[in-house]
């Protein structure tokens, strides 16, 4: 009989390997064209999005940056509107034209990803003001990378969310590295010095253990919801995939490559489901399950509408008078 822990876990589990594999897929799919332009992968940094949506409501809104693939698909974007959209066809979330560093889906309340560092903060930032005016008990989640910690829009969001008492969430996805740069020689503070100085409780978890994650989150989240105001989280991570796909990755050192694998939320995941003695039955339900999802999700991708010259160009311009 599955324990109420063990079925917890295994939905984590679930969702973990649901974006894992559906990169994976991606990342494939890039290699053969099917993908245009650039695409960014959060491998490894799974555990982040899966414990953090945990906590939230299918009202509450977030705001991602351009590894954004897995707060997309935690937070219920529709698996094959989402392929359609990342392989740049007409039936996509945005009708193809956003792709991966653009993808969002209000209906679920995910902003969108964006492509330039740290603007995806001030969105989340406008949001949370948006509940609080509503009178609503709604919560914004800004999700950014240890690389925006020098960026200006940042302190300012800190600053407005604090100032105003916000309901809103910042997560800091710390896996080192600032594009080609160890974060050390970017940025000279820490997380938490940041959150002080702008007057907000802030939290370290390991970004590797998903129920840590969703633990931490859970009691964050009651906080804020509870008039509680902004708060800091800090989730360390690892990022396996370059800064961008195809990133040869001369700049890392042999060994931390080689030990990334050692944090894999994943494999972390599933040696704690063996430690309860979990039915490999279980475990293989679940992949083949996952399997068939992005196998569907591809198919529905591939058999998409290339957008045609007119349809690029709605809603980029404002018609003429008399037209």
């Amino acid at each position: 009989m599955t324990s109420n822990s063990q079925k917890r876990l295994l939905g984590f589990y679930e969702r973990m390997l649901l974006v894992r594999e559906c990169e994976l897929k991606l990342s494939a799919l890039f290699a053969d064209g099917e993908v245009p332009g650039f695409i960014h992968l959060s491998v490894g940094q799974e555990a982040v999005a899966i414990g953090v949506m945990d906590a939230l409501n299918d009202s509450d809104t977030i705001a991602s940056n351009h590894r954004g693939h897995g707060h997309a698909i935690a937070k219920g974007v529709d698996l094959d509107s989402f392929f359609l959209e990342i392989m740049g066809k007409q039936e996509g979330i945005c009708g193809g034209r956003g792709g991966s560093m653009h993808v969002a889906d209000m209906s679920v309340g995910m902003l969108g990803a964006n492509g330039i560092v740290g603007a995806g903060i001030p969105l989340a930032v406008g949001s949370a003001l948006a509940h609080q005016v509503h009178n609503m008990q709604n919560i914004a989640v800004a999700f950014f990378g240890d690389g925006a910690l020098a960026e200006g829009v940042l302190h300012e969001s800190f600053n407005l969310a604090s100032l105003w008492k916000l309901p809103i969430l910042f997560v800091c996805e710390n896996n080192g590295w600032s594009e080609f740069s160890p974060t050390s020689m970017q940025f000279v503070a820490e997380v938490r010095d940041l959150a002080t100085a702008f007057k907000m409780p802030s939290r370290q978890v390991d970004g590797n253990d998903v129920s840590a994650v969703a633990d931490v989150t859970a009691e964050i989240v009651s906080t804020i919801r509870s008039n509680g105001g902004p708060q800091v989280l800090e989730c360390t991570t690892r990022r396996v995939h370059g800064h961008y796909e195809g990133d040869p990755q001369q700049y890392r050192d042999a060994d931390e490559l080689a030990s990334v694998s050692d944090y894999d939320p994943i494999v972390l995941c599933e040696e704690v489901l063996q430690k309860m003695k979990t039915a490999g039955r279980d475990i293989a339900a679940i992949r083949t399950r996952v399997a068939d999802r992005v196998s569907a999700a591809t198919d529905a991708g591939r058999a998409g509408t290339l957008p045609s010259f007119g349809h690029l160009l709605a809603d980029v311009y404002t018609p003429a008078r008399g037209a």
